[in-house]
């Protein structure tokens, strides 16, 4: 199922239904804007009134053959408040299975944190461009908003941009320092690279970070041509993945002005894609093991599980679980309180879960899911305690930590289901207590009938994540292989 506010999903539905890999750049023509900016009252109204006609042509006359749109805001800013309202007209004119990238380029660390709630809380853009600079405090609020993503500059065009950006040497380059550095910030569903039509410099780029979304600029119709079939091949050979994907083109404003624009647009789509099946059979990968899954089903816990898995919380190798059992894998979520955006995440993951129960106070369960439901507490503005694992022999000797009052209903939260032992034992200490205990919800559940059990012993349980659902979207992704698939499975 598409998950409507995550812009991987949506892209890659767009993808698919539209078999495109073209956006559509819906912002003023740069050569009207001289003019523009010297009109005023009813002339600039009439302009604005103009140039939201070309959007809506554009628009009916691209909708199935793209896969995005993108916004300059510069280009609305400039037209002052009437710009600023056509902004606010196109945004609900684009259909709503077209995501939408704002190109913003945003590089103020002092209002990142409130431009990020306005892109994205209230005009409900799915991406934005970002300049990055100030290295990952810049980035950092706008990767906090579950399901939308980034896009960093790391390479221009222009033909001044090499003074900085091929520093200190073309070998050694500080724009690949910045996509390798770029890469530890987010996964590649929160993070992708934005990338000047320079063939050589997108095939250096794509060759360090061979799993990003690259955006290609929009100045495409002045460096190369994609009409022209020998710039496109260049093109799609240096910024396609292995597998054919990837890469985001703009459609050329030369198309649109076109007498037939849709024959035209609909005939580079063709192309391009024509080209990336040849890219495709190309590739060696295509002896390779892929799953036999697609990828273009979109999966609204992706992003989530490809940090948990980048982050190192699983891993691989005989371990010993509390129970005793010894599992060829472990799945270690200590390291998530670490990560300040991916804790967010699943916070947020949980509270979705606890908005529809009723309770009166949140339980964590020692010690692993005490930062988890400290946050929740937080997060959800209602009071936590917690069963102490052993009762304290000193001070006031308690069972339970926190005030409470006996008759209350509390939720339990746990991160990892099992055995189930650990939890139903916390359940227990919070009944003797005088406590009711209808719910339980945990991160990840092993799948080995713990909430059947659960269910017998008088609880509801609840879970974020299912192991077999973790292990079918890293082996989507090709994150593991083979063998580790069937390990976190069970099958063999």
């Amino acid at each position: 199922m598409i998950n409507p506010t995550n812009f991987c999903d949506r892209l890659l539905a767009a993808i698919e239904n539209n078999q495109s890999l073209l956006y559509l750049a819906l912002e003023p023509e740069l050569e009207n804007l001289p003019v523009a900016l010297s009109l005023t009252g009813e002339e600039t109204q009439s302009f604005v009134t103009d140039l939201l006609a070309k959007v809506k042509f554009a628009i009916d006359q691209t909708a199935d053959l793209i896969c995005a749109c993108k916004l300059t805001l510069g280009f609305y800013q400039s037209l002052g408040i009437p710009g600023w309202e056509l902004l606010q007209q196109i945004l609900t004119i684009i259909p709503p299975n077209i995501p939408v990238i704002l190109d913003a380029k945003h590089c103020d660390l002092n209002t990142s944190t409130v431009f990020a709630k306005t892109v994205f809380e209230d005009w409900q853009v799915d991406a934005v461009t970002l300049s990055p600079y100030a290295g990952f405090d810049q980035v950092a609020p706008f990767l906090l908003y579950p399901g939308k993503t980034v896009f960093v500059l790391c390479a221009t065009a222009n033909p001044s941009a090499a003074t900085l950006q091929e520093y200190p040497t073309p070998e050694n380059p500080l724009y690949l320092q910045l996509v390798r550095v770029s890469q530890t910030w987010g996964t590649p569903e929160k993070l992708g690279l934005e990338v000047g039509v320079i063939p050589d410099v997108l095939a250096r780029i794509r060759s360090c970070a061979p799993e990003r979304l690259i955006l290609v600029e929009g100045d495409i119709a002045a460096e190369n041509d994609l009409a022209a079939e020998n710039d496109l091949a260049q093109l799609l050979a240096a910024g396609l993945s292995k597998n054919g994907e990837g890469l985001l083109l703009p459609i050329p404003p030369s198309l649109l002005a076109e007498s037939n624009p849709r024959e035209a647009i609909q005939k580079l789509r063709d192309n391009i894609n024509e080209q990336r099946l040849r890219a495709i059979a190309g590739s060696p990968t295509c002896e390779l093991w892929l799953p036999d899954v697609c990828f273009l089903q979109p999966e609204p816990n992706r992003d989530l599980i490809l940090q948990l898995y980048d982050i190192g919380c699983v891993v691989f190798g005989d371990h010993v679980q509390a129970s005793g059992a010894v599992f060829p894998y472990y799945i270690d979520l200590r390291k998530i309180i670490s990560i300040p955006q991916i804790f967010h995440q699943i916070v947020s993951a949980y509270a979705d879960i606890l908005k529809n129960l009723k309770f009166d106070r949140i339980a964590g369960i020692p010690y692993g899911s005490l930062p988890t439901a400290t946050g929740l507490a937080l997060r959800m503005e209602r009071p936590m305690i917690f069963p102490r694992k052993e009762v304290k022999t000193y001070g006031a000797g308690k069972l339970i930590e926190g005030h409470f009052q006996a008759g209350e209903t509390i939720v339990v939260v746990d991160d990892i289901l099992i055995s189930g032992k650990s939890v139903m034992e916390g359940a227990a200490k919070l009944k003797s207590a005088g406590l009711n205990v209808e719910d339980i919800v945990v991160l990840i559940d092993h799948e080995q009938g713990v909430k059947d059990k659960l269910q017998v012993n008088g609880y509801r349980a609840h879970s974020v994540l299912a192991l077999s659902e973790i292990a079918q979207i890293l082996y989507q992704a090709n994150r593991i292989d083979r063998e580790e698939f069937q390990l976190l499975t069970g099958e063999h």
